[in-house]
């Protein structure tokens, strides 16, 4: 274990070494004569560069050596450090001299070097080498007779396939997955050479071994490739088989066995399978970019096992074209929800125009949950030209229809649209509905912003207070300073319920408008003239985090906003609400407010802890403001913790 690691360790040695030279030889040789080049590199390889360098020299001759660099390279096959180096150019230098000097090596090394030499013969195909490799599969050490069978296997022809053949049942077991290996190699390669009934039969051979399942799996895919669409029966045994092994092979193979006549017969075998391998056997034919799919899918979407069903609706969004919108319709309409739902997804993102036009010619005569369907789908494929037939849909009699209408208005409306559903709020008293509805116009207003309030303004005016709850819940979405003033007035609505809600929405405004500035002056107005104490609750807190996003002040700014407010704030809440927007900005101005705030005990620990996170922090210019801060906190926290990192911050400072 020792020598191995010491191994391991030399060739990391070896490679970090190689490609740390590799960019300096590369400049120094590739504008040279390929002639000089190559005898330069050569003669690195005689001389006595350190390995490193000659493990480079190995790599760079790959590219650049003739038979010229043989000789050179041949000698190092038998360096345990540098044989990998040296076969790497020995594998890619074309003409017969490379393949003899891996022949000679491999009469004189042993265990892993020869391993290696006779792994490059594999890889150069050298049909000279089946002798020699012929007689090292009987070679003691396992590993050296394995290579060899595979190498045998690479290099392929009748001779190789002949003798693995026979071999497969003397070989010792270690040996014989190897040997089966090999002869795989040589049935492929006899295949497509259109050697197809001699590759029947050394598959065949392979499949009767006692070997491995892996290798008889494989000898099986190949034996039913080999015999085309004559290999179905062998095909469809594994399919049905009861081992899971075997049926991912058969899944596999009826993916790869090809001509459309196959792909017919598959889709017979498919109604014979459980209910449970269906969808599997559909999905390989799926992989099979075969004309004849399509209607096969669309046939299992049809009908069917449920399961087969759903499988197939999913595949026609990859598969489908318009062709397949009348069955995937049907399915949609269907009373099994999963179904339903695979169907609608397929609908929704079936790609092409066409399929677009498709839906939108059936709208108009369509009916009941058909109708219903495609107005969902208007909405989710983004059909502009299918708003006429919406809007004639919002106030249709069936609830389903209604409501699917009012859906896609949400998803492709403008403000104009907006217009057209605030009437419908108000004609309607159904919680539902108007829930839809609400959805649909915050929707509309999102996308639309301030153009959509003159549209919106008539809900708030409204003599019902649900509707104007939704006015209000619109209005913040769309913002702008008339969204704004309309919300301010419904602070002193004549309905308690509708001021409450006024001043929640107000107090989360979004300041991402620019004429919403205005709302900080509502807040602060409900924190000071209020009647209501939840109302001064909600402005204060609402105004606190109006500040804390509001871009166009700088950090000073924001700090004097919220010393201006401590004479308002009452309850310790909203003071570690404020403690929480000051600790975040990283100022002198910032320290100094923390400081007056830490002397009052129901926040003095929250403040103290905001000093110390800020006070770890660099903060230019407020050396003074710091060193008082940290004082503060050793003298008033009670928080043995707080006060150790007060009192180290001081010390770090001196």
């Amino acid at each position: 274990m020792m020598r191995k690691n010491r191994r391991f360790a030399w060739c990391a040695v070896l490679l970090l070494a190689a490609s740390t030279m590799a960019v300096g030889q590369t400049q120094a040789t590739d504008n040279q004569d390929p002639k000089e080049r190559e005898s330069k590199l050569i003669a690195v390889l005689r001389s006595d560069a350190p390995p490193a360098e000659k493990a480079i020299t190995c790599k760079r001759l790959a590219v650049y050596g003739t038979k010229e660099a043989i000789p050179a390279l041949a000698p190092l096959l038998a360096d345990a450090d540098l044989s990998s180096w040296a076969r790497i150019a020995l594998e890619a230098i074309p003409g017969p001299e490379a393949d003899a000097a891996l022949r000679e090596a491999m009469d004189k090394v042993r265990g892993r070097l020869l391993i290696g030499v006779i792994n490059s013969l594999g890889v150069r195909r050298d049909a000279q080498a089946v002798n020699g490799l012929v007689g090292k599969l009987k070679d003691p050490d396992p590993d050296v007779a394995s290579a060899a069978a595979v190498a045998l296997g690479e290099i392929g022809g009748d001779e190789a396939a002949k003798v693995l053949e026979q071999s497969l049942a003397s070989v010792p077991a270690l040996v014989r997955p190897a040997v089966a290996e090999g002869c795989i190699l040589c049935a492929e390669r006899l295949l497509a050479e259109g050697r197809a009934a001699e590759s029947v039969k050394l598959y065949d051979t392979v499949r009767r071994a006692a070997l491995p399942k892996q290798k008889l799996l494989e000898a099986t895919r190949g034996a039913i490739l080999a015999r085309g669409s004559k290999g179905l029966k062998l095909l469809f045994e594994q399919l049905e088989a009861p081992d899971k092994a075997q049926l991912g092979i058969g899944l596999r193979t009826a993916r790869e066995l090809p001509g459309p006549e196959v792909t017919k017969i598959l889709a017979v075998e498919l109604k014979h399978l459980s209910p449970e391998r269906q969808p599997l056997l559909l999905l390989a034919l799926a992989d099979r970019n075969d004309d004849a799919v399509l209607p096969i899918v669309l046939e299992a979407a049809r009908s069917g096992p449920k399961a087969l069903r759903v499988t197939a609706l999913g595949l026609l969004m990859r598969l489908g074209n318009v062709s397949c919108v009348p069955v995937l319709l049907a399915a949609a309409v269907e009373n099994d929800a999963e179904l339903a739902q695979a169907a609608k997804a397929t609908l929704t993102h079936l790609p092409g125009k066409d399929v677009d036009a498709d839906l939108l010619a059936r709208l108009p005569q369509a009916t009941g949950r058909t109708r219903q369907i495609l107005l969902e789908l208007a909405g989710q494929r983004q059909m502009d030209g299918a708003l006429a037939a919406i809007l004639a849909s919002v106030e249709d009699a069936d609830p389903g229809i209604r409501g699917a209408a009012v859906q896609a208005l949400g998803l492709l409306g403008g403000d104009q649209q907006a217009a057209d559903l605030v009437r419908l709020v108000q004609k309607t008293a159904n919680a539902k509905e108007r829930g839809d509805i609400e959805k649909a116009l915050q929707a509309i207003s999102s996308r639309s912003g301030a153009v959509c309030v003159p549209h919106l303004l008539p809900l708030v005016q409204s003599q019902d207070s649900a509707v104007r709850m939704i006015g209000l819940h619109t209005l913040a979405v769309a913002g702008g300073p008339d969204a704004l003033a309309a919300l301010k007035a419904a602070t002193e609505d004549k309905d308690e319920t509708v001021q409450d809600e006024a001043v929640r929405t107000l107090s989360t405004w979004p300041n991402t408008w620019p004429g919403d500035t205005a709302a900080a002056d509502v807040l602060l107005t409900l924190v000071r003239s209020s009647k209501k104490m939840s109302h001064q609750v909600l402005g204060l807190r609402g105004y606190l985090r109006y500040i804390q996003g509001d871009k166009s002040l700088d950090d000073n700014g924001k700090v004097a906003k919220v010393r201006e407010l401590l004479s308002l704030i009452e309850r310790p809440e909203e003071k570690r609400q404020a403690i929480g927007l000051v600790g975040a900005i990283r100022n002198a101005a910032a320290l100094e407010l923390l400081t007056t705030l830490a002397s009052e005990p129901a926040v003095a620990e929250d403040a103290c802890v905001a000093i110390v996170n800020l006070a770890a922090r660099n903060i230019p210019g407020a050396r003074q403001q710091r060193q008082k801060a940290l004082e503060t906190v050793v003298e008033k926290s009670k928080n043995d913790a707080t006060r150790k990192r007060a009192d180290d911050l001081l010390k770090g400072a001196r």
